[in-house]
């Protein structure tokens, strides 16, 4: 699908205030996970803009598309993306890990208007959007199920078992993604524990996989999706190369950020950069 200027103009746009939201909670918080949550700002920008059939006034409608963050530390990008789509205040997330807020450090369904899964537990995300996806199957419901994967997070076990058991019973309305921005809490991810390369071992699971080059690119995650959407028999997996800190100069490609918040001056100067890049 080709984005007219009009709506790319108006994804970046959103895409900008997620990245604020994102600075603006893990500082506040003093705590958190800006690197992965920028590195999947587009991401999730795309899913809850574009992509999914939700409304932020029925976030319990069971015709919704349905989205599981499995690499649940990137809550804050999640939470501002929901916020931007108008599921709650973009101000709540000022409260991010705070005593008594609603907005904790993994994403909870019980408490969190929009989110359809409590995650954290690394790769445990994609065996519940499976439930999901076969579930929609059993019902004859329409809906769609999105999962999101980290690079590292892919390491555990678990996400293959998902993934063998989603190629078996043909769950062609359920889409893996894997936010590939390299990192993980310990390094580069090829040097850690190499899940390179990770398109062939999801086509040998029996996924149809698209490579998308540029994840931070709006135009190119269009394209996956729309193909994602034709294809039947059997799941499909996106595999995102993306920049982790993607759109904080200091933040991008750097380790550190993995799961460090920003002081007082680095606050400064992150907001000033996408204030900048806003206008």
């Amino acid at each position: 699908m080709k984005l007219t200027e009009q709506k790319l103009t108006e994804l970046k746009h959103h895409a900008n205030e997620v990245r604020k939201g994102i600075i603006r909670g893990v500082h506040a918080a003093k705590s958190g996970h800006p690197g992965g949550s920028l590195s999947a700002t587009e991401l999730f920008t795309y899913l809850y803009m574009q992509e999914m059939n939700v409304d932020p006034k029925n976030p319990q409608d069971p015709d919704r598309d349905r989205f599981v963050l499995s690499k649940g530390h990137t809550a804050p990008g999640y939470y501002a993306a929901l916020a931007e789509r108008g599921f709650f205040p973009m101000e709540d997330m000022e409260t991010l890990r705070h005593t008594g807020s609603y907005l904790q450090g993994h994403p909870d369904r019980k408490h969190i208007p929009g989110v359809d899964m409590s995650s954290g537990s690394l790769g445990q995300g994609g065996s519940a959007a499976v439930g999901m996806a076969l579930s929609a199957k059993l019902r004859g419901k329409s809906y769609r199920t999105y999962c999101l994967f980290g690079d590292g997070e892919i390491q555990e076990g678990q996400v293959w078992e998902a993934a063998m058991f989603a190629a078996a019973k043909k769950l062609d309305n359920l889409v893996f993604i894997v936010d590939n921005n390299g990192l993980q809490i310990d390094g580069r991810v090829a040097d850690v524990c190499s899940p390179y390369p990770i398109d062939e071992k999801f086509a040998s699971f029996g996924f149809h996989v698209i490579n998308v080059a540029d994840g931070n690119d709006f135009e190119q995650l269009a394209a996956a999706f729309e193909e994602a959407r034709e294809i039947k028999g059997v799941p499909t997996a996106i595999i995102m190369k993306t920049v982790k800190g993607k759109g904080v100069s200091f933040m991008e490609d750097q380790v550190g950020w993995h799961g460090t918040a920003p002081n007082d001056e680095q606050f400064k100067q992150a907001m000033e950069e996408l204030e900048k890049e806003g206008r």
